[in-house]
C-alpha cells in the first residue's frame, strides 16, 4: 500500500480526476493527502474530498497559505482557515500546510513570509496538528523559526519538510527536531547527485513519499503531468538507496504517514 502525502489534485490540469483516482488505486496507492497553497485551494480540496468520499482511495487534506501567497494573508484568511479546522474531522483535515519560506522567487516580501509562517505555526499548535513545510533557499531562516517555535529537540512528530532538497546536516537537524523528510520525483533524476546521500542519512521511520502532483514528475514519465499513481517510482528509488524491498519500504512509509498525521488505520497492513 502506498501513501502519496503531497498532491494538488484541484489543479485545473486534473479535468479527469475520476480516472486519476482510479489509476492511483490500480497502482497500489491507498491514501492521498491534498496539500494546499491558499484559502481557495483549501476550500476546493475539502470539496473534492466530500465529492469523492465513496471512492476506494482514502483522501485527506491540509489547509494553509504558501509563502508565495503570504502577501494576501490577512485576518479573513486566518478566520477562513480556522473555520475549516473547526470541522477538521468532518473535512478530513490532518495538517496545516503547505507553509514556510521561499526566497527563490520572492513572490511575497521576506518579512511578510516570516510573519505569516509564524502565524500558521501558531494555528497548527492551537489545533494540535502537524505542519507541512515548504522551504526553498531559506534554510537558515526556516531553521531559526522552527527551532524558536519547537526547540532543538522533540518528543513527538512535528511535521514534514516537503520535497527536501537541503544538505545531510540540515536533514539531521530537522529529524532531531521531530520532522519527517518528504521525497519527490527529483530523486529519480540522473542529475540529482545529492539524493542518494541524503536519503541514506534519513532514518526509515522519518521518510515520506510524495508526488507534488501535477509537478515534479518522476522518471520514466518526466515531462508529463504528474499524478499520484507515479509515487511508486519515488518509492522504488528510495527503497533501492535504503537497501530495502519496495514492499518493505511501502509498509514503512505508509505507517510513517499514518503516525505523523494521526490517522487511524482503515486497511490492514504489515508492521514495519
Amino acid at each position: 500500500m502506498l501513501f502519496d502525502t503531497h498532491a494538488h489534485l484541484t489543479d485545473s490540469r486534473f479535468d479527469d480526476i475520476d480516472e486519476v483516482l482510479d489509476r492511483a488505486y490500480d497502482a497500489g496507492v491507498r491514501s492521498v493527502l491534498l496539500a494546499t497553497a491558499d484559502v481557495d485551494e483549501s476550500l476546493r480540496s475539502v470539496a473534492l474530498i466530500g465529492k469523492h468520499a465513496s471512492h476506494r482511495l482514502n483522501l485527506y487534506c491540509s489547509v494553509g497559505v504558501h509563502p508565495h501567497e503570504a502577501k494576501s494573508f490577512d485576518l479573513d484568511s486566518e478566520l477562513a482557515l480556522r473555520n475549516l479546522l473547526d470541522a477538521s474531522v468532518e473535512n478530513r483535515i490532518v495538517a496545516v500546510g503547505e507553509i514556510g519560506l521561499d526566497y527563490h522567487y520572492d513572490l511575497s516580501p521576506r518579512e511578510t513570509q516570516r510573519d505569516v509562517f509564524k502565524s500558521q505555526l501558531e494555528i497548527a499548535a492551537d489545533y494540535k496538528l502537524p505542519v507541512i513545510i515548504h522551504e526553498r533557499e531559506a534554510t537558515k531562516d526556516t531553521l531559526d523559526i522552527l527551532i524558536d517555535f519547537f526547540g532543538a529537540g522533540a518528543s513527538e512528530d512535528r511535521g514534514v519538510i516537503h520535497c527536501f532538497s537541503g544538505s545531510v546536516e540540515t536533514a539531521r537537524i530537522l529529524v532531531k527536531m521531530g520532522f519527517c523528510i518528504g521525497f519527490d520525483g527529483p530523486v529519480t533524476f540522473k542529475n540529482n547527485r545529492h539524493a542518494p546521500e541524503i536519503i541514506a542519512s534519513v532514518p526509515i521511520d522519518k521518510i515520506l513519499i510524495e508526488t507534488d502532483s501535477p509537478y515534479l514528475t518522476p522518471v520514466p514519465h518526466r515531462g508529463k503531468r504528474n499524478e499520484p499513481a507515479y509515487v511508486r517510482y519515488v518509492l522504488e528509488k528510495v527503497a533501492e538507496i535504503k537497501g530495502l524491498s519496495p514492499d518493505k519500504m511501502a509498509d514503512v512509509t505508509y505507517n510513517n504517514a499514518l503516525r505523523l498525521f494521526r490517522i487511524s488505520p482503515q486497511l490492514p497492513f504489515k508492521e514495519p
